[in-house]
């Protein structure tokens, strides 16, 4: 979300973030057949297909900006940060949240001046679309950017290997495990010893900074047997927590687990080592630089779509979910190419 014009664009990082945003849209589009479906159904099984590659989609964004804004030649000062970047979050994440709030009252027939006032107060109350938890981490994440960029400055490679495995056995494997024998047995202090999602998430910054620095040539094959191995062990376990709770289980589908950390792990190195034309480039540039309008608006279509009959869950899953996800994505590049034309809306809004 913050850009730099001095520095020349990162092909391999547009591809990163264009894979993001094409797995946001899948999982949003694959939800409701998974958590609606019935479990152990054709159609169950292709949303956990679906989902269990999707679910990356917002640590590839965090290793994006990690790898984009800790880099010690990128300017960053404290005026740019609280003047430009962070008032450029808070600016969308409200303009945007207050839309879906108008949008929902008006379906309800409830657009009244007290209903406006209500929506208002739960606005302010960061009472916002459930996807906005993203841009919510995002503000932490930063202000926390000054600390970071100073760790990393002058950090070696060893010292950003051990934050990297402190932060992966209380931010990625202990969460995964926590829910399971014997740890269950486990309480009082040791039970806070987790980093919660929202702190965790931060880490891939971390990690996306590391990887770009001291691993930007990654080998497409090892790339694609960790892809695989996160995505089968994601696969089969969510089937098997499913059908051992006789409904469908999310434990790990989660973002800060272990199996969806290789399949983000996977995905990253892949884009690395994608050949791309000049042609390819500016697609991939495009949807980049698109990526966050996609992201604020994509909920509105899916609704929409959603209300005229348009939903994966009607069809053979396995197809429905990317044909409906590309629909919303051309109809929010759509949209950017509008809004991207009005300056005041480009520079704060989208």
């Amino acid at each position: 979300m913050i850009s730099d014009t001095r520095l020349p664009r990162d092909h391999k990082i547009d591809m990163v973030k264009t894979a993001a945003i094409w797995s946001v849209v899948l999982c949003h589009v694959a939800a409701a057949p998974f958590s609606g479906g019935v479990v152990g159904t054709t159609a169950w099984y292709s949303a956990v297909l679906w989902t269990s590659l999707a679910h990356a989609c917002v640590p590839l964004f965090f290793m994006a900006s990690g790898a984009l804004l800790l880099k010690p030649e990128k300017e960053l000062t404290f005026q740019k940060l609280y003047t430009q970047n962070l008032p450029r979050i808070l600016a969308a994440l409200f303009f945007w949240a207050f839309c879906y709030k108008l949008v929902s009252l008006k379906l309800m027939d409830s657009l009244t001046f007290p209903d406006m006032i209500d929506a208002v107060k739960h606005l302010l109350l960061f009472h916002h679309e459930e996807h906005f938890y993203y841009l919510h981490i995002t503000l932490l994440a930063y202000a926390a950017l000054p600390i970071a960029r100073l760790f990393v400055r002058y950090a070696d490679q060893q010292l950003l290997k051990y934050a990297l495995i402190l932060w992966f056995l209380l931010g990625i494997l202990y969460p995964t495990v926590r829910t399971f024998w014997p740890f269950t047995l486990l309480s009082g202090i040791p039970v806070q010893w987790r980093m919660n999602m929202t702190y965790a998430s931060t880490g891939y910054m971390l990690l996306g900074h590391y990887l770009s620095v001291y691993h930007p040539r990654p080998n497409r094959s090892s790339s694609v047997l960790i892809l695989l191995a996160g995505f089968l062990l994601t696969f089969w376990g969510t089937c098997l927590m499913s059908y051992m709770t006789g409904r469908p289980n999310d434990h790990f589908l989660e973002g800060m687990g272990v199996f969806i950390f290789l399949v983000v792990w996977g995905i990253w190195s892949l884009c690395q080592t994608v050949p791309l034309s000049q042609t390819g480039r500016k697609l991939i540039g495009f949807m980049s630089k698109a990526s966050f309008c996609i992201y604020l608006t994509h909920i509105f279509f899916l609704q929409a779509f959603a209300r005229w009959g348009l939903r994966a869950i009607d069809g053979p899953v396995l197809l429905t979910v990317p044909l409906i996800s590309g629909l919303i994505i051309c109809c929010c590049c759509a949209v950017y190419m509008v809004l991207s034309r009005v300056p005041v809306v480009r520079r704060w809004l989208i």
